[in-house]
């Protein structure tokens, strides 16, 4: 289980559609989005404008996650640079919080209320980039594959790190080297003592 700081504001604006023509109010209310947002643009346009921010404070962007619908959530994941400065406390949470608050505010990207977290990557820890894999290679990890492949979704084994370009997994004895595309998620297996 991670530490993280839920900012009590609530970001963005409502928006409301749909008919005004009674005594009180909208006669409909638009409530489209009440699912998780797993499409890699808009993942990819928010990465964009959160990461340059959070390297600038010394942060690393370990991944993000957004649901939308009427109590939306944006999550922050974040680590420090350097691993040698330690994990991250509740102030750096609170630091990123105030920042990247007032960054999503002036651009607002996000359509519709929500609010946001920052929380550390825990110990079953995101990874999302190719210095991710090659910096814990030699960890255990588990990955759900975007799609089946050899009639497996779901892998767990030993992070070899990249070559060519590839994430290779050693799965029982069995070296799986997999595109970042092909990976719909991977985190780290948290030890059994934990």
């Amino acid at each position: 289980m991670g530490l993280f700081y839920l900012d009590g504001r609530k970001l963005g604006r409502a928006r409301r559609t749909g008919v005004e023509d009674g005594p009180n109010g909208p006669f409909f209310v638009d409530l489209e989005g009440v699912s998780e947002v797993r499409t890699s643009a808009d993942k990819e346009r928010l990465i964009g404008l959160i990461e340059p921010a959070l390297s600038a404070l010394g942060y690393e962007l370990v991944d993000l996650d957004l649901k939308r619908g009427r109590r939306g959530l944006l999550r922050v994941y974040i680590d420090r640079k350097s691993a040698d400065e330690g994990g991250v406390t509740l102030a750096d949470c609170e630091l990123v919080s105030g920042q990247v608050g007032a960054l999503l505010d002036v651009e607002d990207p996000i359509p519709g209320a929500y609010d946001l977290e920052i929380s550390s990557p825990g110990l079953d820890r995101k990874l999302r980039t190719p210095a991710h894999f090659e910096r814990f290679a030699g960890e255990e990890v588990r990955i759900e594959l975007s799609r089946a492949r050899d009639g497996r979704k779901r892998l767990k084994g030993l992070l070899k790190g990249i070559e060519d370009d590839k994430v290779v997994v050693d799965v029982d004895g069995n070296a799986w080297r997999l595109s970042l595309d092909e990976i719909d998620e991977a985190r780290l297996v948290p030890p059994k003592s934990a």
